[in-house]
């Protein structure tokens, strides 16, 4: 570890470099416990549908602000990590309540069980990551809760490489690089 600074700025730094977790975890945390807490009592209609295009628009509308967002962050690593931990939870919520209403309305014979909201999330997750639907299948919530959590922990560590984020950071690397005065020293 290194030594405290004498000026007391690295303490405000690590909070500073600890806002952009804290802000998609809260974002993150009130979605989820709205999707568990909102009636979702309507069928899967035209404004269903409508909703859904239009989140998935908003997703994308996210992530090309957050895109831009990294290209000017001083930092701009961080900046993509709280982009992706804020948009790949809101897209999967977002198709598991859309899952979830579709199975409510068709009934028993939509999926291979009956939906209920864990069920609808375990399910998007299962897709998402295309971990298949092998014979080795969690039955109780609890487990299917821990596996979607290890899903999501899984599509998060590749989702960091995904080619827009990397190219944002890159250049916002670049930015920063070309704005750091130079070292004495340096021409």
């Amino acid at each position: 570890m290194s030594a405290p600074r004498a000026d007391g700025k690295g303490r405000s730094h690590r909070v500073l470099l600890l806002l952009p977790l804290l802000r998609a975890s809260a974002v993150v945390a009130v979605a989820t416990t709205l999707y568990f807490l909102l009636p979702l009592d309507r069928d899967l209609d035209q404004n269903t549908a409508t909703v859904l295009a239009l989140g998935l628009l908003g997703i994308g509308a996210l992530l090309g602000l957050q895109a831009v967002s990294i290209v000017s962050s001083s930092h701009p690593r961080l900046r993509a990590v709280e982009a992706l931990t804020t948009a790949v939870p809101l897209f999967l919520l977002l198709f598991s309540a859309t899952y979830f209403l579709y199975g409510r309305e068709q009934g028993a014979h939509t999926f291979s069980e009956p939906l209920d909201r864990t069920d609808a999330l375990y399910f998007t997750v299962t897709v998402f990551a295309t971990v298949g639907f092998g014979d080795i299948v969690p039955l109780s919530q609890t487990a299917r809760v821990l596996t979607t959590v290890q899903m999501v922990a899984d599509l998060i560590l590749v989702g960091l490489i995904a080619k827009v984020m990397v190219g944002a950071v890159r250049l916002g690397l670049e930015r920063r690089q070309s704005t750091r005065p130079p070292e004495r020293g340096e021409p």
